[in-house]
């Protein structure tokens, strides 16, 4: 029997613009291996960064919101496999796909935990130190409610699964660990990579449609980089990043060495001309893919608690971690001053980044989680008795059913 899986997509993937993309493909990657018939959908317009899936053999399909139309699209492609990007994919379509695929394996891929970026947002912009109040959400109930109701949830981040185990006691057979998949770097290739006397200038990238980005830029131009100045007046700021808007690229400053480069065609290339990567992430969650570039290209990174979060033990063997201003200065000094100490961190890299995002290893973890959850569908879901009432109509229909004899008593 042909296998096939279908992935609903928040967005189209665009690995260059966003992390996000990136493990898209990694994802996509793994059921091609597999020998799976793959078709992405998705009800969000490309633009013009939309990786051609074509290329790879992926199927596009355009479906629409709140439309009866994707029953028919789900029923005959009766897919073994549905995977939702992000819990409000989920929402939207995951009881689509229950009424007209009950048989088929529905797989989350949170990509971060939103619940707790938008916590940690606000908590931000509140002034306040980061607690559960602003873990337990509306938004923590719907992504949540989104995570029992699927059959298996992929984690980015160890720091995630602790909080959803610990916090909010989700069994973890409906949870697996998966950080980015990526190839080994081999001693070889990353011996071939410029070495200090060879690069200059610090750098910063990432998507500004996403929020902790954008934040991190402000906090370097008010902040830290005239800091990092005072102590190297030559040394420039290079910030790249898709979609910057006009307030991005106002704080373009020259004088300042302050530069919005925009959108990288190329990261590898950028960054293996840069000396030190200087991103002081103050909310977010999820792993940081400019730091897995950043390691890829042979540069020590300076961030904050919350930006290493999930590969700290990386970040502290190739960078340094600390959050008051002076210090994020003063260590992002030190690393692009001090050639031995730039040196004995860039050389850690290859040793911690081949375990910690090992492509073999978390290929096969998830494969095997695939193919046992499929084997025990049934058990599983019986087990999961919240995830079966959250799917059940009733739950919600008294609410929704007064409220259209509400409004049809006020239009009669």
């Amino acid at each position: 029997m042909e296998k096939k899986l279908l992935i609903i997509g928040y967005v189209w993937p665009e690995p260059k613009s966003s992390a996000a993309g990136g493990r898209m493909l990694q994802l996509i990657d793994v059921f091609l291996s597999e020998n799976y018939s793959v078709t992405f959908a998705s009800p969000c317009s490309k633009t013009e960064n939309a990786f051609d899936l074509d290329a790879i053999g992926v199927t596009s399909e355009t479906i629409a919101l709140n439309n009866s139309s994707f029953d028919t699209f789900v029923k005959q492609l009766n897919p073994n496999v549905v995977m939702f990007d992000r819990f409000m994919m989920e929402e939207q379509f995951g009881w689509r796909v229950t009424e007209q695929c009950p048989n088929a394996l529905r797989i989350l891929d949170t990509e971060d935990l939103h619940f707790l970026r938008k916590g940690r947002h606000q908590a931000f912009k509140e002034g306040k130190d980061f607690n559960n109040t602003y873990l337990y959400s509306d938004l923590a109930k719907r992504e949540i409610a989104s995570i029992y109701r699927c059959d298996l949830s992929l984690i980015i981040s160890q720091s995630e699964m602790e909080i959803l185990k610990n916090d909010f006691k989700i069994d973890t057979s409906l949870l697996l660990y998966l950080p980015f998949m990526l190839d080994e770097i081999s001693k070889e290739d990353f011996s071939k990579l410029p070495k200090y006397d060879d690069r200059q200038h610090f750098i910063t990238i990432g998507n500004f449609l996403h929020a902790p980005n954008y934040n991190t830029v402000l906090y370097l131009k008010d902040t830290i980089w005239p800091l990092v100045r005072k102590q190297l007046p030559k040394a420039q700021l290079h910030i790249y990043g898709a979609y910057a808007s006009e307030k991005i690229n106002q704080l373009h400053n020259e004088k300042q060495c302050f530069l919005v480069k925009g959108f990288a065609e190329d990261v590898n290339q950028v960054m293996q001309s840069a000396r030190v990567c200087l991103a002081p992430i103050r909310f977010g969650a999820g792993l940081k893919g400019k730091f897995v570039d950043a390691m890829k290209n042979g540069i020590p990174s300076v961030t904050t608690t919350i930006g290493a979060e999930g590969m700290d033990s990386l970040i502290l063997a190739c960078g340094s971690i600390t959050d008051t201003p002076e210090m994020l200065a003063q260590n992002a000094v030190n690393l692009y001053t001090n050639a031995s100490l730039w040196a004995e961190k860039v050389d850690s890299i290859p040793s911690v980044f081949n375990v910690h995002f090992s492509k073999n290893k978390h290929q096969t973890s998830l494969i095997e989680a695939v193919q046992t959850t499929s084997k025990q569908l049934k058990e599983r879901r019986q087990n999961n008795f919240i995830g079966q009432m959250l799917l059940h109509h009733s739950l919600q229909s008294t609410k929704y059913l007064g409220k259209w004899i509400e409004e049809k008593n006020r239009q009669t």
